[in-house]
């Protein structure tokens, strides 16, 4: 990163340890794949029930006028928009530039924020922002720059974060400052403005943010696949096309990472549970695969108790699946949160753990009133670790004096309490197993997935369908019996 970037200075600010200030994950983003995020996020500003603080990095001139127009729309539903670039001819005299709530700071060219791109969007109801700076020549290595231009790479990473967002944009305006303090106090009054209004505002406009993210993505992917150059060069192709990609995966789980900061007395909830999943997957001898979609599905696994998914959902949010007639499960109403994933093919399987976490080894949980082995086995694994988490943090909250080993067997006894009705009796031996292997100093690292590098939580079995696939009862009886 350049030094006295925007980028160069929140990595270093979050490099400090400071309480709030953890590590931030970078990616590399080829440029089809950050006009696809950008054009989603600001056509997001189109429709935000609130008037957001806009501000953004063009790198140059040209790039900018080549949105200019729609940057014309933009303002329109924004309280402000502040352009840097570095000066290019025609960059001040399109009319765009003459609105009034519009502002442009032409950057020196040895300015290294002239070397970046980044959108920042602050508005009480959603918050949003893509940061990156374009790879040096020396970064590119021995197969030089790319000739064309939806190849040029980018290390950066883009959120949801509300706190982040401002802090970044912080950044920005002090950094504006040095070109024009009066609007570096102008800026400053519209972010407390903002600050304050967001303290009482509905911040559903997220999940219409994630939407819009997957549905330009997925368009970029189909625009990709018609195009000549890449359609006969099956290398480049797959390059840009996993960049696309990785960015959906991306967008569920920075939702899913909101919905675990907005939880003050649960925040880590999904890393745990992830990490009690794997830690179940790897007892009872689960193959690589299984326990990789396990985990994916254990980072994902609150969505399904999204309130407002309906707004992130094209049509009925009581639509209803099934497979072929010739070989059908059990038709069941879909969870609006999980079924949100299924707009990504690659996480059809993930959807389908998720929706029957909540499922009973007596058959009477829901959504489906499955019963017994007939429940998929990741699903099984995934409730009665998600329930056994739960209990740990519920004990973590009320009790003053922390005892972490007396945890697990408390929480055990809960999950003991249902064993056969709600809960697979031979799952529950093998959580007993595990707890009382932490109560006797067992550590399991507790890690935040990196996000920047979404790809590796996908493998060839993310997008079959479970409910077809499921082993037979007296398999999966061996499967978990053979380790308890």
């Amino acid at each position: 990163m350049l030094e006295g970037s925007i980028l160069h200075e929140l990595g270093v600010s979050h490099e400090s340890g400071d309480a709030g200030k953890r590590p931030l994950n970078f990616g590399v983003y080829y440029k089809n794949t950050l006009v696809s995020l950008c054009h989603a996020l600001e056509d997001c500003i189109l429709t935000c029930s609130s008037s957001p603080l806009v501000v953004t990095a063009f790198q140059r001139g040209k790039w900018y006028l080549a949105e200019a127009d729609r940057y014309s729309d933009l303002a329109e539903h924004s309280r402000q928009i502040v352009l840097m670039a570095a000066h290019d001819a025609g960059f001040a005299e399109h009319p765009t530039s003459q609105r009034s709530n519009v502002s442009l700071v032409e950057l020196e060219p040895t300015d290294p924020v002239a070397q970046e791109w980044h959108l920042m969007i602050l508005a009480p109801t959603y918050t949003a922002m893509v940061l990156c700076q374009e790879l040096s020549v020396a970064d590119y290595g021995a197969n030089g720059v790319p000739t064309e231009d939806l190849e040029r790479k980018f290390y950066g990473f883009w959120t949801f974060e509300s706190g982040l967002v401002r802090e970044t944009v912080e950044i920005a305006i002090a950094h504006i400052g040095r070109y024009n303090p009066e609007l570096q106090k102008q800026l400053m009054a519209r972010v407390e403005d903002i600050a304050t209004e967001a303290e009482t505002a509905d911040r559903d406009d997220v999940y219409t943010a994630v939407s819009r993210v997957m549905e330009y993505l997925q368009t970029g992917q189909a625009h990709l696949s018609q195009q000549p150059e890449y359609r006969f060069a099956s290398h480049r192709h797959e390059a840009l096309d996993n960049n696309l990609v990785s960015n959906e995966l991306q967008a569920f789980l920075r939702l899913a990472q909101l919905i675990d900061q907005t939880d003050i007395s649960n925040p880590m909830a999904a890393a745990e549970v992830a990490t009690l999943s794997e830690a179940m997957a790897q007892l009872l001898d689960l193959p690589s695969w299984q326990l990789n979609r396990l985990r994916l599905a254990s980072l994902l696994h609150r969505l399904a108790f999204l309130q407002r998914s309906d707004s992130v959902l094209s049509g009925s949010s009581f639509a209803r699946y099934s497979e072929d007639e010739t070989d059908a499960p059990p038709s069941c109403p879909i969870v609006p949160g999980a079924q949100i994933l299924r707009t990504m093919q690659r996480l059809k399987a993930i959807a389908t753990i998720i929706t029957h976490q909540s499922e009973r080894w007596d058959g009477r949980g829901q959504p489906a009133g499955l019963a017994g082995d007939d429940i998929p086995l990741e699903s099984r694994i995934l409730g009665l670790v998600v329930e056994f988490q739960q209990h740990l943090a519920d004990l973590r909250n009320a009790d003053a004096q922390p005892d972490s080993e007396g945890y697990f067997m408390k929480a055990l006894e809960a999950c003991q309490a249902e064993q056969g009705d709600r809960f697979d009796p031979k799952l529950v031996d093998a959580l007993a197993l595990l707890a009382a292997g932490m109560q006797q100093g067992l550590s399991l690292s507790i890690n935040l997935p990196k996000i920047a590098a979404g790809m590796w939580l996908l493998d060839s079995h993310s997008d079959e369908d479970i409910l077809n696939l499921i082993e037979s009862s007296q398999q999966v009886t061996n499967l978990v019996t053979k380790q308890v």
